[in-house]
């Protein structure tokens, strides 16, 4: 079959897509290209047929142009891009979202319809955060289009996110972290991967940190890491202090890189001197080396707040070190951890005495006279 140009109207093939893809003119004269999410062919000239007798009709009786899917996210991403910390997160569930809503016409989109996607998401085991985080990306998408492009679409996916499972408490306990680290320090592929762990346990950083953590931000004179607002999640300028554990690793890394790679602007990098992408492959390796069950990185800062707080500190000063814009979330996750500032609060009943400045106040009730 010969190859047909993408500048006529028509079915073509795309080496990077299993579906057929279409080409024609919209409404307002311009160049439209499209998957079908077909892989048959009729199917696809049924659908391709469909969109020009719209367009027929948009410009016979002027009724409002369609809107479809892959034009609303390939806009949203191209504007985003530059703005969005989540970029790689979204472009996972992008892959989640696109066989089953691409070329999918937002005008009737329905909530019947995303009631079918998460339903579809949690039968394939996907995790009620994984479905949030991809529902929460259409909902997005679709609330900029209608506020800075003034599409005229409604959003069947706001509201849609489900309540997510109680979070987890898993930390390490110092045995489990020793056989970590020495189970990392025995990983061939990944010689960065024991000084990252180790970086984790001893400053609470979350792993995207880290992986993306520059030497012009490492001052091991003032044994400070700063964080700009594009580093850290709360978006604000920031600090992380230094303890001898985690001088130790950025040394080691300092090393490595003076061995390999001397002008690479990256702590963790390859001995091409290109940035590690993730060390979830070799951190799950290590953990079953080390006999770990139930680990993942983001484990390693909630030891590091765990480690804090048994050690007397409070959970004010693991909110700061940890940079949890809300209290609250401190509490939540370490509070149990810390009986002893509840048991001083019950001791003080035993007292009987009274802040205030009377000792005590005898009630109404058992006054006398």
């Amino acid at each position: 079959m010969p190859k047909r140009k993408q500048d006529q109207d028509g079915l073509y093939r795309r080496g990077d897509s299993p579906y057929w893809w279409v080409s024609f003119t919209d409404a307002s004269g311009a160049r439209t290209r499209r998957s079908t999410g077909a892989t048959d062919r009729r199917e696809a000239e049924a659908l391709l047929a469909k969109w020009k007798l719209g367009v027929h009709q948009q410009r016979l009786w002027e009724q409002p142009p369609v809107r479809t899917f892959d034009e609303l996210m390939l806009a949203y991403t191209r504007e985003t891009a530059g703005t969005k910390r989540s970029a790689e997160r979204d472009r996972y569930s992008l892959k989640q979202l696109y066989p089953v809503f691409t070329g999918r016409d937002l005008t009737t989109l329905t909530a019947a319809e995303m009631r079918a996607y998460i339903a579809q998401r949690q039968a394939s085991g996907a995790a009620p955060a994984t479905i949030n985080r991809e529902v929460g990306l259409l909902s997005a998408a679709l609330n900029y289009a209608r506020r800075e492009w003034d599409w005229d679409i409604s959003n069947p996916a706001a509201g849609r996110k489900l309540r997510p499972p109680e979070g987890r408490s898993r930390w390490l306990s110092r045995a489990e972290a020793a056989a970590l680290l020495q189970a990392a320090e025995r990983e061939p592929k990944a010689p960065h991967l024991v000084d990252f762990i180790r970086m984790a346990l001893h400053t609470g950083m979350r792993s995207g940190e880290l992986l993306g953590l520059e030497w012009r931000r490492v001052d091991l004179q003032v044994n400070l890491i700063y964080l700009e607002a594009a580093h850290q999640k709360s978006g604000k300028v920031g600090s992380v202090p230094l303890n001898n554990e985690a001088r130790v690793a950025l040394i080691a890394r300092a090393k490595y890189r003076a061995e390999h790679c001397p002008d690479s602007p990256w702590v963790f990098c390859g001995p091409d001197g290109q940035r590690i992408a993730s060390i979830k492959r070799s951190f799950a390796a290590a953990c079953r080396r080390a006999g770990l069950s139930d680990v993942h990185p983001h484990d390693l800062r909630r030891t590091c707040g765990s480690w804090a707080v048994q050690a007397g500190a409070s959970l004010q000063e693991v909110a700061a070190l940890l940079r949890h814009s809300d209290i609250r979330v401190t509490h939540s996750v370490y509070a149990h951890l810390a009986p002893d500032s509840v048991r001083a609060t019950v001791d003080r009943l035993e007292t009987g005495a009274s802040r205030s400045s009377h000792a005590s106040i005898t009630p109404p009730w058992k006054q006398s006279g």
